[in-house]
């Protein structure tokens, strides 16, 4: 088994990407999590030289949708692997005409509209309050954004920055909700990302998002409406364009370790004193919590 002192690249698979290409196995691990099982075991292996540990968001087989996946237990189990960094690669629809199918757009904001699901470890006895105005590590964000001018995309643009709409899901968008959400100043939309984010946060792990353009969602009325098949297609193109940038990712961060603010996020965000703090809630969080308070 390799060494849980070693800092590692973790990456959450999305829709399509349901495992690694090119990574060297090393190791199978399922986790029971103080949150439940992980969506599906985590692979760890060597990509480029670098540790990397992979999850498929949606399980092998995509048999979890959006609301289902247990993003507590999926990043807690990223944290007790000490990853520093997260990437999530993503599919999305496009809510602006200059984000084109099978474009990638690294994006610097969220806006929630989530509203089944729960977004935070520190509740039952324990409250922390994360500074969220920068969801995302620019540290990584940046990284990630050399890592892809280094790949040849062909037609495909790359945007930097503009913010992610994450719904609820698993069905998607209304037209009218389409257009709102245009309105509200959305970039693109998906139903995975924000709730991953925040839980990141807490977790003092850097996160970035990879989102892989499938569609237009179905505000454009002049484009052909969303469908499965649509979506699968285009898919397996991004999936593969994906792999590639995971790789580059795991290189250039072994050659250029990132620190971030996100490290070290919990300092200034304890709300409880240790000694109030139900004994429950300091054992389930025990793992974020070791760092600041003797427990």
């Amino acid at each position: 088994m390799i060494s849980d002192s070693v800092a590692r690249l973790g990456v959450f698979g999305g829709s399509g990407l349901y495992k690694m290409p090119g990574m060297e196995p090393l190791e199978d691990i399922r986790i029971e999590t103080p949150f439940g099982a992980t969506s599906d075991v985590i692979k760890l292996g060597l990509l480029n030289g670098q540790e990397v540990a992979f999850l498929a968001r949606h399980g092998q087989g995509h048999c979890l949708n959006p609301s289902e996946v247990p993003y507590q237990a999926n990043v807690w189990a990223m944290r007790y692997l000490n990853v520093k960094w997260l990437l999530s690669a993503s599919a999305v629809g496009s809510l602006k005409p200059r984000i084109k199918p099978l474009d990638i757009l690294v994006p610097d904001q969220f806006i929630d509209r989530t509203r089944n699901r729960p977004a935070t470890f520190f509740e039952g006895g324990v409250v922390a309050h994360v500074a969220m105005a920068d969801p995302f590590c620019l540290q990584f964000r940046h990284l990630l954004l050399e890592s892809i001018h280094q790949l040849e995309l062909g037609d495909r643009s790359l945007h930097d920055g503009g913010t992610y709409v994450c719904m609820e899901g698993p069905a998607f968008s209304t037209r009218a909700e389409s257009e709102m959400y245009r309105a509200l100043g959305g970039a693109v939309i998906g139903m995975t990302n924000h709730t991953e984010a925040r839980l990141a946060r807490e977790a003092e792990i850097a996160y970035a998002s990879l989102c892989m353009v499938t569609d237009y969602d179905c505000w454009h009325q002049s484009h052909e409406s969303v469908t499965v098949d649509m979506i699968v297609e285009n898919l397996n193109s991004n999936a593969r364009l994906a792999a590639q940038v995971v790789s580059q990712v795991a290189q250039n961060i072994l050659l250029n370790p990132l620190d971030s603010d996100a490290h070290s996020c919990l300092k200034n965000a304890l709300l409880t004193r240790p000694e109030a703090a139900k004994q429950e809630a300091k054992a389930k969080l025990q793992l974020f919590l070791s760092k600041y308070w003797d427990v």
